[in-house]
């Protein structure tokens, strides 16, 4: 078996893409070699879904200095999860 790795591209961060896409470059490896680039493209409800789906996976995690208001809100908040 051949070990893949993908990886978000530096300073190349997700950018939005009209109104209904959003757009995430990745790199590409096989066995450490680089392979090449490419995008994660995600409508509007799959983007809602990642991030819910990512809420709840760093739920009850330590939250870092550098972590989005969301982050905050969602372990301190008046309704959260506990």
């Amino acid at each position: 078996m051949k070990a893949w790795q993908i990886g978000l591209v530096s300073k190349r961060g997700l950018r939005r893409e009209g109104d209904e896409r959003f757009v995430l470059p990745l790199w590409i490896a096989r066995e450490g070699n680089p392979l090449g680039t490419s995008e994660l493209v995600l409508t509007v409800a799959e983007a809602e879904q990642l991030h819910a789906a990512l809420c709840y996976a760093l739920d009850g995690k330590p939250i870092p200095d550098f972590a989005p208001e969301c982050r905050n809100s969602i372990q301190r908040g008046p309704s959260a999860r506990r």
